[in-house]
C-alpha cells in the first residue's frame, strides 16, 4: 500500500471479526514498526502480546472505572480528564456508578489479539518533568512506535485503535502482566480484522490548525510562497 493512502485511511476500528491474527502477521507488522523514532534513539518501548482471553477480560474490567468518569464528565458537558479545567464531577461516585457500556472493552476478550505498549522511564528524556503542566515529552518516545503499529496493520488489512483508559490502572497493569516498575503503560491496543472498513476519514483542513510565525499568524494556505 502507498504511504499517502495508508496516512489517509488508517483509521480507528473498535469492532472486529472473529477471524485471528497470526504471528507471523503480527512479527511482520512490529518488524516494520520498530523503525519509529525515539528520544536519543533509545528505543524504550516494549509490547505485550496478550492473546490470553482472561487476561484480555482482565484488561477490559480495568478500563471501565476510567470509562465511567469519563461518560460522567461529558454528561456534564466537560472535556473529559481535562487538565486545565477543574472537574464538577464527584470521581469517586462516578467510578462506582455503571453507565452506558462500550461493547470493545466489555468484550474484549473476544478481540483476536490486544497490545499492550510500555515504555521504560528509565531510557526517556522527560525534559518538561519540572513544568508546571501535565508532562507530555515522554510520549515523543512511544507513541510514534504505537502509530507505525496502525501504520503497518493497515498494511496488512488490518484494524485497531489507541486506547489509554486502561492508564489509570497502571499498578493493576503491571502486576497482571509483570512490567517492570521503571515502565509506564501507553497504550492498548486491540488489533484484528474490521468488519466495516473506512476508507474516507473527516479532519481539520490545513488551514484550520497551522499557522506561519505565530499562533495567531496568517493560515497556512496550498498557494506557492
Amino acid at each position: 500500500m502507498e504511504l499517502t493512502e495508508a496516512m489517509r485511511t488508517t483509521f480507528a476500528c473498535r469492532d472486529f471479526t472473529d477471524e485471528p491474527v497470526s504471528g507471523e502477521v503480527l512479527y511482520r507488522i512490529l518488524d516494520q514498526a520498530r523503525f519509529a523514532p525515539s528520544g536519543g534513539n533509545r528505543q524504550g518501548g516494549h509490547v505485550v502480546v496478550v492473546r490470553d482471553a482472561a487476561t484480555k477480560r482482565r484488561l477490559g474490567e480495568l478500563c471501565q472505572p476510567t470509562l465511567r468518569v469519563y461518560a460522567a464528565q461529558a454528561a456534564a458537558g466537560e472535556t473529559p480528564y481535562n487538565t486545565v479545567h477543574p472537574t464538577s464531577v464527584d470521581l469517586e461516585e462516578a467510578r462506582a456508578t455503571p453507565t452506558a457500556r462500550l461493547p470493545l472493552f466489555d468484550h474484549l476478550d473476544e478481540v483476536p489479539v490486544v497490545l499492550v505498549v510500555s515504555v521504560d522511564l528509565g531510557q526517556v528524556a522527560s525534559v518538561d518533568k519540572d513544568m508546571d503542566r501535565v508532562g507530555i515529552v515522554t510520549g515523543a518516545s512511544i507513541y510514534p512506535l504505537v502509530w507505525n503499529v496502525l501504520l503497518a496493520a493497515r498494511q496488512e488489512g488490518l484494524g485497531g485503535v489507541i486506547t489509554t483508559l486502561v492508564v489509570p490502572a497502571e499498578a493493576e497493569v503491571r502486576d497482571l502482566l509483570g512490567l517492570p516498575d521503571t515502565h509506564a503503560v501507553a497504550a492498548l491496543v486491540p488489533l484484528g480484522h474490521p468488519v466495516r472498513p473506512l476508507t474516507r476519514l473527516r479532519r481539520r483542513a490545513v488551514e484550520d490548525f497551522a499557522t506561519i510565525d505565530r499562533y495567531d499568524g496568517v493560515p497556512l494556505g496550498p498557494a506557492p510562497d
